[in-house]
C-alpha cells in the first residue's frame, strides 16, 4: 500500500518504515490473533487550505499548520511535475504520534509500527501520524500525495484501478520514493551498496518477482536512474502509458529502450558508483564477530541491542518466536541466548513492545533493563530485573504520546528519553525516585536520540537544529549532535 503501509508490507529481512496504498493488507505476524482496539475518542476538527480539508485533534495543533503548508508545497509541485490536477479538497488525517494512528478507523486493517502512513484509494484519503521530526513528516507527506495523484491519474484511464494494482510494488512505491526524497537517500544507497558488495544486484524483472529485493530502495533506485538519464519529465509519460501497456512496452516507446537493456544499464551504473567507494573499505567482519542472526541463535530480525555495564550481556528484541517480537537476553561474546526477557503476549503490564525507533537502557548496575512498550493506546516505559524477568514498574506519562530512545542516567536516578508531543519531538528527564517528568526542550526542532555524560552533567542528542534549518521556510539542515547542560539548561 503506500502510504508507506504498504500495498505490500512485508518487513524482511530488516525492519524498515512502511508507507503505502490500500488494496490489500499482509498479515503482520506481532499482531497475530488479535483485534483493532480504539482507547481513544479523537475529536477531530477541519482545517480549510486551497487544496487540502485537513482533519486533526486539539493534541497536534501546533503542528497541523506546518504540515499543511508542507503538503500544499507538494501539492504545487505534483500538480507541475506531472500535468494532472486532483480534485479540490483532498482529505488529509493527521494524527499525533504513532499509538494514536494505530487506532484510525479510517483503515480497518491492524496497522503495524512499521507503517508510516497509508493513502486509501476509493476517496483518497492519506493517514499518517506525525513524527516529531519535519523532515521525516515532510517526506511521509510527499510519498503519501504520490499516491493520491497515482490513484486519480490510473482512474482517468480505461483499465483504472485494475491496472493499478497489476503493477510491480517497485513501480508504484520507487516513484513515490522518488518524487519525495530526490535522487538520493541514505537507506537506499545503504541497500545498493550492500547489493554490490556482495554481488547481487538484481535485473529490474527480479526486483518485481523476488521479495529479497526490498522494492521501496530498489524501486527508488531504478526510478532515480531513469529520471537521472532522462529527466523528470519523462515520469508523468511513464506512469500513465504503463496504465494502457506493459512496462516493456512502455519503457520502449517512452525512453526508447527495452526493460532489459535498461535494467543492464541499471545495474552497470550501481556497480560503478559503488565498486569505487568500496575500494578501501573495511568489512565488518574484519572488525567486528557475527553474534546474533537467523543462522546463530537469533531469529531473522535482531534490532535495538543494548550491551550491559560490564559488557557482558545483550539485551536485544527479536521475532524469534515467530508470532511476537520479544525481548531477549544473549551471552555478549557468544551470542548464545540466556533467556527470553520479556513477551508482550505473555505479560500483561503492556500490549506490545516498541521496536521502531527505540532502543532499551541498562540501569549503571545492570540488574535492571528499561524499554518502550504499547499500553492501552499509549507509550509507557517498563523496567523490568534482569535476573527474575519479573516487571516492576511500568511508567505513563499522560502528556507525551510517544516515547523513544531511553538513557539510564550514571547515578541511576533519572531516565532521559525523546518524547513527541502535540507532532514535536522534544527531551525529557524522568525522576525515578520522585516520578516525576520534566520538559528540557520545548520547540519545533528534532531532538533524538539522548546519550548520558559518564559524569551525568551533560546530554548528548541528535538535532537538526542549526545550520541549513529555516523554520519559517519548513526547511530542515542535516541531523548533527548537541550537548544539553542539565544543571542549566544551556544548550551547544
Amino acid at each position: 500500500m503506500t502510504s508507506f503501509i504498504q500495498r505490500a508490507a512485508f518487513l524482511s529481512p530488516g525492519v524498515v518504515l512502511i508507507l503505502s496504498f490500500v488494496f490489500s493488507l499482509p498479515s503482520n505476524a506481532q499482531y497475530f490473533g488479535r483485534n483493532k482496539v480504539q482507547y481513544d475518542d479523537f475529536d477531530f476538527q477541519i482545517m480549510h487550505t486551497n487544496n487540502f480539508d485537513v482533519y486533526f485533534y486539539d493534541r497536534e495543533a501546533e503542528s497541523v499548520k506546518d504540515a499543511a503548508r508542507m503538503i500544499e508545497r507538494w501539492h504545487s509541485r505534483y500538480t507541475k511535475l506531472l500535468n494532472h490536477k486532483l480534485p479540490p479538497k483532498q482529505p488529509l488525517i493527521l494524527y499525533a504520534n504513532h499509538a494514536d494512528f494505530q487506532q484510525t478507523n479510517v483503515i480497518s486493517n491492524l496497522i503495524s509500527q512499521g507503517t508510516g502512513g497509508v493513502t486509501e484509494g476509493l476517496e483518497r484519503r492519506i493517514v499518517l501520524p506525525l513524527t516529531g521530526a519535519y523532515s521525516d513528516n515532510d517526506h511521509v507527506l510527499g510519498h503519501e500525495l504520490v499516491h493520491a495523484f497515482q490513484y486519480h491519474i490510473a482512474i482517468a484511464q480505461k483499465r483504472g484501478i485494475r491496472a493499478l494494482s497489476q503493477q510491480p510494488l517497485w513501480f508504484i512505491e520507487g516513484m513515490a520514493e522518488y518524487l519525495s526524497s530526490g535522487s538520493s537517500h541514505p537507506h537506499t544507497a545503504m541497500w545498493m551498496r550492500d547489493a554490490v558488495s556482495h554481488d547481487d544486484v538484481p535485473t529490474i524483472k527480479q526486483v518485481g518477482r523476488d521479495q529479497r529485493y526490498f522494492p521501496y530502495r530498489y524501486g527508488h533506485a531504478i526510478w532515480a536512474y531513469i529520471a537521472g538519464k532522462w529527466g523528470d519529465d519523462v515520469v508523468g509519460p511513464i506512469y500513465r502509458r504503463a496504465m494502457t501497456l506493459s512496462l516493456d512496452s512502455t519503457f520502449q516507446t517512452i525512453l526508447g529502450i527495452s526493460r532489459d537493456s535498461l535494467s543492464s544499464e541499471w545495474q552497470q551504473a550501481l556497480r560503478q558508483t559503488y565498486n569505487s567507494q568500496l575500494e578501501g573499505r573495511t568489512k565488518p567482519n574484519d572488525v567486528g564477530e557475527k553474534i546474533l542472526a537467523k543462522d546463530l541463535h537469533a531469529g531473522g530480525m535482531n534490532m535495538a541491542p543494548a550491551i550491559s555495564p560490564d559488557g557482558s550481556q545483550v539485551a536485544f528484541l527479536s521475532e524469534k518466536d515467530l508470532f511476537t517480537i520479544d525481548l531477549f537476553l544473549a551471552d555478549a561474546h557468544t551470542g548464545k541466548i540466556k533467556k527470553k526477557l520479556v513477551s508482550a503476549n505473555t505479560d500483561a503490564h503492556f500490549d506490545a513492545l516498541r521496536f521502531m525507533n527505540s532502543a532499551g537502557a541498562w540501569s549503571p548496575d545492570g540488574k535492571l533493563f528499561a524499554f518502550v512498550v504499547f499500553k492501552d493506546g499509549e507509550n509507557a516505559i517498563s523496567i523490568v530485573e534482569v535476573a527474575s524477568g519479573d516487571v516492576k514498574r511500568t511508567i505513563k506519562t499522560d502528556s507525551i504520546g510517544a516515547i523513544y530512545h531511553l538513557s539510564w542516567s550514571p547515578d541511576g536516578r533519572q531516565l532521559v528519553f525523546s518524547g513527541s508531543e502535540a507532532g514535536l519531538s522534544d527531551l525529557y528527564l524522568y525522576n525515578l525516585d520522585r516520578g516525576t517528568t520534566r520538559q528540557l526542550t520545548n520547540d519545533r526542532y528534532a531532538d533524538l536520540q539522548p546519550a548520558w555524560s559518564p559524569d551525568g552533567e551533560k546530554i548528548v542528542f541528535v538535532t537538526d537544529r542549526g545550520p541549513g534549518t529555516d523554520m519559517s521556510i519548513l526547511k530542515t539542515g542535516p541531523m548533527q549532535l548537541a550537548m544539553f547542560e542539565v544543571k542549566t539548561g544551556e544548550m551547544k
